[in-house]
């Protein structure tokens, strides 16, 4: 079982999607805008992920343009950003049991799936 965190507004997000369907394998979606993650579901992925929360920053949000561009921040207080401003997360990451990936461009969800 697979999950997509997904944002429906998102193009990028919405062929994550497509590519899963596509697949055939079986996923759920996960509206993270709508059910907001937890730090411990955050931490799972970005051991997943094997990254750091740097990596799952949107540098193109408005809210990183105007509060976070050009500032240093340590990991925890990343993680406590990603959570208070959810549309800063990239979009799609899709969990697998044992490994998680960003889905963009859609190439590497394939790496997931095999």
């Amino acid at each position: 079982m697979f999950y997509i965190y997904h944002n429906p507004s998102c193009k990028k997000s919405r062929a994550g999607l497509q590519y899963l369907k596509e697949s055939g394998k079986p996923f759920t979606v996960v509206e993270y805008l709508k059910n907001p993650l937890t730090e411990k579901e955050l931490d799972r992925l970005l051991v997943k992920l094997n990254s750091k929360p740097s990596v799952l920053l949107r540098t193109q949000e408005d809210y990183y343009k105007q509060n976070l561009k050009g500032k240093k921040f340590e990991d925890h207080e990343l993680i406590r950003i990603i959570l208070q401003n959810p549309k800063l997360l990239q979009r799609p990451i899709i969990e697998g049991i044992y490994k998680a990936v960003i889905g963009d461009p859609v190439e590497n969800i394939a790496s997931l799936l095999k």
